[in-house]
């Protein structure tokens, strides 16, 4: 059974946010809000905690996970950034774009494509992501919360709650979110590649 914290979209109680922090320190799978629906989140170096992700999102070992960063000085620890992407990241950022950089040698080898060595990254403007980064003081890794069968990820926390509770260790309450998912730029070559147009705006990277 599942912990369900509500915690203020706006203002984030710290005392919830230390609680969901110790969770995932200690191996917890977390449900969490983001700018594009719910997502599932695990300690960036446990195995098993994303092997749990797998499962309940049915879906294979191959999967592209996320890095969830609280901003640009620790994206830039774990990815490659030439000064054009990393002015292009920094006017669009926090926001809802996911980014794929190739990866640093602090990137768990396991995470990396297979052909680029790349990662996809993101800096939120959530508040509760954030207020969750900046207390764990690293990044979260993660993945949209879309069920097997679904297609976007999952906006309501009280539908999240009666189809998971049994399978994550938290569920934190945000709020009903908006479904519309994160704009991918890959930023790994010389220019950037738009590879999927979602919330945000796609203008600057065409």
């Amino acid at each position: 059974m599942s912990q369900f914290f509500q915690i203020h979209p706006d203002n984030p109680q710290q005392r919830l946010i230390k609680q969901a922090v110790q969770i995932i320190q200690q191996g917890g799978v977390v449900v969490y809000p983001t700018d594009s629906g719910y997502a599932l989140g695990c300690h960036l170096g446990d195995k098993t905690a994303m092997e749990r992700i797998l499962q309940i999102r049915q879906i294979s070992g191959d999967h592209h996970f996320t890095m969830l960063c609280r901003d640009l000085s620790e994206l830039s620890v774990y990815a490659k950034v030439e000064n054009s992407a990393f002015r292009l990241i920094k006017n669009n950022t926090p926001g809802a774009y996911t980014f794929i950089l190739r990866g640093t040698k602090e990137v768990p080898k396991r995470l990396l494509n297979d052909k680029k060595k790349a990662i996809g990254l993101r800096i939120p403007e959530n508040k509760v992501a954030l207020a969750l980064l900046a207390e764990l003081g690293e990044p979260l890794l993660s993945t949209s919360l879309i069920l097997p069968g679904g297609e976007f990820a999952e906006s309501d926390p009280d539908d999240i709650r009666s189809r998971l509770e049994k399978q994550v260790n938290l569920i934190i309450d945000g709020g009903v979110l908006g479904e519309a998912p994160t704009t991918v730029v890959d930023l790994s070559e010389d220019e950037p590649v738009l590879l999927r147009e979602g919330r945000g705006d796609p203008t600057p990277f065409r």
